[in-house]
């Protein structure tokens, strides 16, 4: 065996040992939990959405247990200041009587974050985390503070008709890697969920990897060939989200008023890099592209009146395209 085909047989054994611990508490959801570890992986941020109850924060929470990293739960409400998350200068005084500035970090510096109903704060709140999920850092007046190293993101929110609900602005909406609908369980999976959580038969989950691990794992992830006509897909999938472009299809042209920036195209890639190492393959095929076109592109479509007039969801024009464009060899 190589050391290519070695390192992706340990890719492999470590996310099922992350995806095992998680499914101690999380039942079904599969293609949910997948997204979040591809993720923590290639450290980009997720946005789950679903109605309360359905386990979102549970996830998280699962999630941060199975690994060894700094936690941190932030609880967005229309109260919340900018302070709150980035933290704040504040006047320390020393031991000798004097006074000085001294910067007090706040929850944003952890390795995950959960943003729990992170549309429930107001845009200004919501602003203050665009450095941190861009950039890894925060700027409190004129110093810059670094984060650690690997640095998740991973808000919940309602769906917006739900009251209390402020719509995510654009920039940061582009900012996640994939947006996650987590739907309602399945009866056998309700059941299972019943079973744990009325009895006594909760299981522990135990942290599986570390820092240093997942980094290994996100630098193998990025060494990940891929050949220049799945690239090109990539490339002709966000091209046919934009109603101007010449070969959108027709569904896009009458619904969309925004398309998919180049950071779509970003997600599809690094997505596809983990679909192929947890496959077993070290190149991205175009089938992986497909498999993670919804997440990483249902968020980075803006419909026009007659679209969200029509209700027509930004997963049906999709569909669409995936169906219209054609891989090439």
């Amino acid at each position: 065996m190589s050391n290519v085909e070695a390192e992706v047989a340990d890719f492999q054994a470590d996310y099922h040992r992350l995806r095992g611990e998680i499914a101690k508490v999380i039942v079904g959801q599969e293609t949910i939990v997948e997204g979040v570890v591809t993720g923590l992986v290639v450290g980009g941020h997720i946005l789950l959405e679903g109605v309360p109850g359905l386990g979102k924060t549970r996830l998280v929470r699962a999630l941060a247990q199975a690994v060894h990293l700094k936690f941190a739960r932030i609880q967005f409400t229309p109260d919340l200041m900018p302070a709150d998350v980035v933290g704040t200068t504040m006047i320390i005084a020393d031991n000798e009587g004097g006074k000085q500035f001294e910067f007090q970090k706040g929850p944003i510096f952890a390795n995950i974050i959960l943003a729990d109903e992170v549309n429930r704060a107001t845009p200004k709140t919501q602003s203050a985390m665009l450095e941190a999920m861009q950039e890894a850092s925060v700027t409190v007046g004129k110093q810059t503070h670094d984060l650690s190293s690997p640095f998740l993101v991973l808000a919940t929110q309602n769906p917006l008709e739900m009251e209390g609900t402020y719509p995510l602005p654009e920039a940061q909406l582009d900012r996640f890697l994939f947006k996650l609908k987590v739907t309602f369980p399945s009866r056998d999976a309700l059941h299972t969920i019943l079973d744990r959580t009325t009895g006594y038969t909760a299981e522990d989950v135990v942290p599986v990897l570390d820092a240093e691990r997942i980094v290994r794992m996100r630098r193998l992830a990025l060494d990940v060939p891929i050949a220049r006509h799945v690239q090109d897909y990539a490339i002709r999938l966000v091209e046919a989200t934009h109603c101007d472009h010449p070969d959108a299809p027709d569904i896009t042209k009458k619904f969309v008023r925004y398309g998919s920036s180049p950071r779509g195209a970003q997600s599809l890639i690094f997505a596809g890099k983990v679909q192929a190492l947890i496959d077993g393959r070290f190149n991205v095929s175009v089938d992986d592209l497909k498999r993670v076109a919804r997440p990483a592109l249902r968020h980075r479509l803006i419909l026009n009146f007659e679209g969200e007039a029509e209700g027509v969801s930004s997963d049906d024009i999709i569909e669409d395209i995936l169906t219209k464009v054609r891989a090439t060899a």
